[in-house]
């Protein structure tokens, strides 16, 4: 069975060598390409290649029609007819170059007939720099070299190292690019001394080459494993004595350590000698986190250092705060009794606080009784407390961790403005770069050198309604009239900027607004009322909100024009005031309703327009002012004109131009009896106006009683939001307003006989007073004179007659008195105002609005 399957083999390998054969033989099988000198050669030599032919495998027997070209890869460089070919090639470049012989037996066609590769490299340089290394006590022997140039062509290395006792150590690598080879040996450390020689030899087809030998000790190569398990302790929680402690192998004669704040790039370096595993630090920061490594070797002046370990980082313990706090304060008046002191101050520094910050200390005292007034504890940055505006006041501030408080920081209250000479002059902020404000200014006049230094605060632009931003200041030297500011501050932010000059506990201040960049405001200022005061209005408006006005405001407009026309706007710039959102406009017609709106600019441009309001100014006040104060209204009285009749119609003609919303509602008479029954009986009721007229009243019969219409007539109608109660915006008026053929119709000529129908529109009010005829005058008198009866004179239910009336008085009131007493609000009239007539109801001797349905028939509204 075994041979059977070595036989197998043998045949296997033969028929794989017989096609290789024939392989090689198919691709040259019309012809050989030779070479010489060789197809390796040295970079500048030059190369004869030569092609030929076997015989009758050319194109025809003669041999002078056969074209043998050769080719350089793809380009033709030589060609010749026979049977054969030779050409001389130099200048080849480094690496490898194809050449391939064809025939040509026609113009067209072209047969392969063989081909050569030629190499052309450099005889390898000799190795330099050889160092070997053995990474711990228990690690291999691996050596690397510099190869020099590329040789281009294939080189083997090998690497012998030679030991005591003639021991021989060589390993080689045969890849183009080899430069570093691992032994896979271990030196014993018991014989650190012991000498070995190492050496690097390269070999290729034109050429050896062979480095210096290398001899060196296992103390000279050998590099420690880094350090492990390292850890810190220090004494009594105390940053005062701190040990670092870690393990090594035990070759380790010197150990290095680097330490540093992690917020640090530079590395403190400490070398220990014969450490055995510690050493103390004794200059660390407190409550600071450090980054810890260490580095070992194994002699003072052999071998090499050991990798760096991993890093330890850890928090050194708290110390009591150092340095002082730098505190600012801004007080404000109240009242003429108190005012509120606001102090804020600024973080100590990490080398500062040496511990985490639990808390600050304040003590306020009056310097007057040298005793602390009141101490209080916050944890926040700022502090607001309400003292009294007599006496001199003092405050200080410390820090506090757990180990102990700073130095408190004392200030005097003082106002920081009140000493004129002391203000900075010619105060301006501009954008520096991207992200700065450079504030600069002048030193003041005469006080200039008692300036002891100068302080630049600045804020974001406090609304009013919001929270108050958060301060931040700067302090600068007295020889210094220009900062730069670039913490908390935002581009599109409008920022208080205040400059104060500083002389012991006096100080003056010059302040300006500025910001880091500006656009257009994204909308416009709203207007929440307008107000009319001795001929002129009031507008008042709301801030415009902080995230909208995208810079500082410098400038409001505020924008005019009459409510129906065309014509462009008039328009108001008022400059920018924190502390007025109010301006007077003394330039509008009085009685003409004017539409207003505002808009605000910064430095960018013009924000678009905020809320529309309308506006009328009423001017001062008229005759008919001082003749009825509080009356609206207008009276028509059916029946025939005297002359003392239209002398009140006239007088109440007049009143009728007051507006009407100086007119006070009275019940409405909807809510009588007979109202309230009158929607179900109209239905089954309609009276013409002729059947009207048939029962017109005669001599005979008794003596009618006279009733007179109130209503509301207003000409023209006024649309001014000026009363309070004025109706908005959109809303409408209630009442009828009469046109002009209704005033100018004539009460004596009657219009031709019609059914007399109900005005469309809202519900209208009724009678809500009634005049009674002299006792003197006869029936249907045209000249009868009206009485125009108060409403309070009459006994009331509700505001309307009551149905048992017995008297009603007949003599005639003083119009004065019942004027000031007639209703202040009444609505449409029930007939229209052209087609009235003097209508008698026969209704019996008295008649009240329970009994009144319209002449007590079935005429339709």
């Amino acid at each position: 069975m075994a041979r059977t399957v070595c036989g197998c083999s043998w045949a296997l390998i033969f028929i794989i060598m017989s096609l290789l054969v024939k392989a090689k033989i198919d691709v040259c099988k019309r012809g050989d390409v030779t070479v010489q000198p060789s197809h390796v050669i040295s970079l500048g030599s030059a190369v004869n290649i030569s092609c030929s032919l076997k015989p009758k495998q050319g194109c025809l027997q003669v041999s002078s029609l056969n074209k043998l070209i050769l080719y350089r890869f793809h380009r033709r460089i030589h060609f010749q007819r026979g049977h054969s070919l030779s050409s001389q090639v130099t200048g080849l470049p480094l690496g490898t170059t194809l050449f391939v012989c064809k025939l040509a037996c026609s113009s067209k066609d072209e047969i392969r007939i063989c081909g050569a590769e030629i190499s052309v490299g450099v005889v390898p340089e000799q190795p330099q720099n050889v160092s070997c290394m053995q990474k711990g006590e228990r690690g291999t022997v691996a050596c690397s070299w510099d190869r020099g140039r590329d040789t281009h062509l294939y080189t083997a290395y090998t690497l012998q190292l030679n030991g005591p006792k003639n021991l021989t150590w060589q390993k080689q690598c045969s890849d183009y690019y080899c430069d570093s080879l691992d032994l896979g040996i271990n030196l014993p450390p018991e014989s650190p001394e012991s000498s070995y020689t190492a050496q690097v030899t390269a070999i290729n087809s034109l050429g050896t080459a062979s480095s210096f030998p290398c001899t060196f000790t296992l103390l000279d190569i050998v590099r420690p494993l880094p350090p492990w398990d390292i850890r810190i302790k220090c004494v009594n929680a105390s940053v005062s004595t701190c040990t670092l402690q870690w393990r090594d192998e035990g070759l380790v004669l010197l150990n290095r350590l680097r330490y540093r704040p992690v917020y640090s790039r530079s590395w403190n370096m400490v070398n220990a000698t014969n450490a055995k595993g510690r050493h103390d630090l004794v200059d660390l920061k407190p409550f600071t986190e450090y980054e810890f490594q260490i580095s070992s070797k194994p002699h003072l002046q052999k071998g090499r250092w050991s990798d760096w370990s991993e890093s330890l980082r850890t928090q050194t313990p708290e110390k009591e705060p150092t340095g002082m706090l730098d505190v600012w304060y801004m007080k404000q008046h109240i009242d003429y009794k108190r005012q509120q002191i606001s102090l804020f101050w600024k973080n100590l520094s990490l080398s500062e606080a040496r511990g985490k910050i639990l808390h600050y200390q304040v003590t306020l005292q009056e310097v007057a009784e040298g005793n602390a007034t009141l101490q209080n504890i916050t944890e926040r940055n700022s502090w607001t407390w309400t003292i009294p505006r007599t006496g001199i006041w003092a405050v200080a501030v410390s820090a506090a961790n757990s180990k102990g408080s700073s130095l408190p920081t004392r200030i005097n209250i003082a106002d920081l403005c009140g000493a004129g000479l002391l203000a900075p002059q010619q105060v301006s902020a501009n954008p520096k770069g991207s992200d700065n404000l450079l504030v600069k200014w002048t030193s003041p006049g005469e006080g200039a050198t008692a300036v002891q230094e100068y302080v630049v605060e600045w804020r974001e632009l406090h609304l009013r309604g919001g929270m108050q931003p958060p301060l931040s200041w700067l302090r600068s030297p007295p020889y210094n009239t220009s900062t730069l500011i670039s913490d908390n501050i935002k581009p599109y932010i409008c920022y208080e900027i205040r400059v104060h000059a500083l002389s012991g506990d006096q100080g003056g201040c010059s302040s300006i607004r500025g910001d880091l960049k500006h656009k257009a405001p994204l909308s416009g200022p709203h207007i929440n009322a307008i107000s009319e005061e001795k001929g002129s209005i009031l507008i008042s408006w709301d801030e415009i909100p902080a995230q909208e006005q995208m810079g500082c405001i410098l400038h409001y407009r505020i924008y005019w024009k009459e409510r129906d026309s065309d014509s462009q706007p008039q328009l108001c710039e008022i400059p920018y005031r924190v502390s007025s959102k109010s301006h007077p406009i003394n330039s509008l017609q009085p009685r003409v309703t004017y539409i207003l709106w505002m808009t605000a600019l910064t430095a960018a441009g013009e924000s678009p327009q905020g809320n529309e309001r309308e506006f009328c100014l009423q001017g001062k006040a008229n005759w008919s002012t001082f003749v009825a104060p509080s009356i609206c209204i207008a009276v028509i009285t059916v029946g025939v004109f005297s002359m003392r009749c239209f002398r009140q119609k006239v007088f109440v003609l007049l009143l009728a131009l007051r507006p009407q919303w100086c007119s006070r509602e009275i019940p409405d008479p909807a809510n009588s009896t007979w109202a309230k029954k009158y929607p179900i009986v109209e239905e089954k009721k309609q009276l013409s106006l002729d059947r009207l007229l048939a029962d017109w009243p005669t001599p005979e019969e008794p003596e009618p009683l006279v009733i007179n219409e109130v209503l509301l007539q207003v000409t023209p109608v006024l649309r001014c939001p000026h009363h309070p109660n004025w109706p908005g915006k959109g809303q409408r008026l209630q009442g009828h307003h009469a046109s002009e053929e209704d005033t100018g119709s004539s009460a004596s000529s009657p219009p031709p006989p019609r059914a007399l129908t109900a005005e469309t529109g809202p519900a209208v009010d009724l009678y809500k007073v009634l005049g009674s005829r002299r006792p003197d005058s006869k029936l249907g008198n045209p000249a009868s004179h009206l009485t125009v009866l108060p409403v309070d004179y009459l006994p009331t239910h509700e505001g309307y007659l009551p149905s048992n009336i017995d008297y009603l008085p007949s003599h005639e009131a003083p119009i004065t008195d019942s004027l000031e007493e007639l209703p202040q609000h009444i609505s449409l009239s029930i007939f229209p105002s052209n087609s009235l007539h003097p209508l008698t109801f026969s209704c019996g001797e008295k008649l009240t609005l329970d009994q009144l349905k319209m002449g007590c028939g079935s005429l339709m509204l």
